[in-house]
């Protein structure tokens, strides 16, 4: 489970609001039985920029909608959503993102577009070291995900240029990458919690201590372990906890010593039994080579790029957004949206309520 879907489920479990005008003690709404149609798209010798090969690599994917075709026969409502570290697509089935979306009249109604939801390589169904190579699965990065996510639209799905690429997190970093590496790909590109600078700092230090718990852990085996190594698992989950936080937000959903300790303690332990351990540890050192920051002037794309001021990964308080766009040109918008005790720290993404007029604002702006 994801940073932002951990903090999602937790906050609806607890019965917190999907949107501003909610009550804590409101029932979430139904989830609606969205028509997902699951597929694989095998890439035969596939070598990775580490150097590494594998004789294929099979990335899943979702899909809701149809495509439509223009006059000239091409596909023209591809919309491909990009999901979090240690995510999947179907993340985006959550209600305070496809209840908000895809319904009808909504910025993206399935009647009108056509919705791809791939899990990235090293997740959810796609190939990954868990499959049974374990710490021999070759060391995937960003770029190489990114290069699988094309080769799905176009080779896969046939789709020579997609209306909207839009991604979460990680998927958020993604959107730059896609930006820089496929300038014309793309109609749109709307990346959410992240910034276009190498994962250092504070970033880096808590993925570290992240992968170094599960390392620790005698029971890892140097990934050879029968058995979830449960001691390195706990640290792993124990600090995507902290950094998924949001501490408005936690203070009116947990306002006792017993109910924020009972909160913590039931998080870590679903997110626990949601993961491997090689898995997590590729998850998150794949960020290693991450930074677009050289070849922002490469991005032409109209862009509407969306961070948290209540986001423990991305503070408020960086000032790259603003020299980003100095470079990027007028297409490049930016908002942080404020914090409050209804935003959900690095997990706000998900909850479509905050940006829904920025996406709507986006389709305008590059087409319709």
């Amino acid at each position: 489970m994801s940073l932002s879907l951990i903090v999602a489920a937790l906050a609806l479990q607890a019965g917190a609001p999907t949107a501003p005008i909610a009550s804590p003690a409101a029932a979430a709404p139904a989830t609606p039985k969205w028509p997902i149609v699951d597929a694989d798209f095998v890439v035969r010798d596939y070598r990775f920029r580490s150097g590494e090969t594998l004789p294929q690599v099979r990335i899943h994917y979702a899909t809701l909608g149809q495509p439509h075709r223009n006059a000239a026969g091409e596909i023209d409502n591809a919309v491909m959503v990009l999901h979090g570290t240690g995510g999947s697509g179907r993340q985006f089935l959550a209600p305070q993102f496809a209840d908000e979306l895809y319904g009808p009249g909504q910025p993206l109604d399935i009647r009108k577009y056509w919705i791809i939801l791939p899990d990235n390589v090293g997740h959810g169904h796609s190939s990954k070291p868990s499959d049974g190579l374990h710490m021999r699965f070759p060391k995937y990065d960003y770029d190489d995900m990114v290069i699988l996510q094309h080769r799905l639209l176009t080779e896969g799905l046939g789709i020579k240029h997609a209306r909207l690429i839009m991604g979460t997190s990680m998927g958020c970093m993604h959107g730059f990458i896609w930006g820089e590496m496929y300038p014309d790909y793309a109609r749109a590109i709307m990346p959410m919690a992240c910034e276009p600078v190498p994962i250092a700092g504070l970033n880096r230090m808590w993925r570290q201590l992240l992968i170094d718990g599960i390392e620790a852990d005698p029971a890892w085996m140097g990934g050879e372990y029968k058995v979830q190594p449960a001691m390195g698992l706990r640290v792993g989950s124990s600090i995507s906890v902290v950094a998924g936080a949001a501490p408005l937000n936690y203070q009116k959903l947990y306002p006792t010593r017993e109910a924020a300790t009972a909160a913590a303690r039931e998080r870590v332990a679903k997110d626990m039994a949601t993961r491997d351990a090689n898995d997590m540890i590729y998850q998150f050192d794949s960020s290693r080579t991450y930074d677009p920051w050289p070849g922002l002037e490469k991005i032409t794309t109209p862009f509407m790029w969306l961070n948290s001021a209540d986001d423990f990964i991305n503070p408020r308080n960086f000032t790259y957004p603003q020299e980003a766009l100095k470079r990027m040109g007028p297409k490049a918008r930016f908002r942080l949206i404020p914090e409050s005790d209804e935003t959900h720290g690095h997990g706000t993404h998900t909850w479509a309520v905050n940006w829904k007029t920025d996406l709507v604002e986006l389709l305008a702006r590059s087409g319709g």
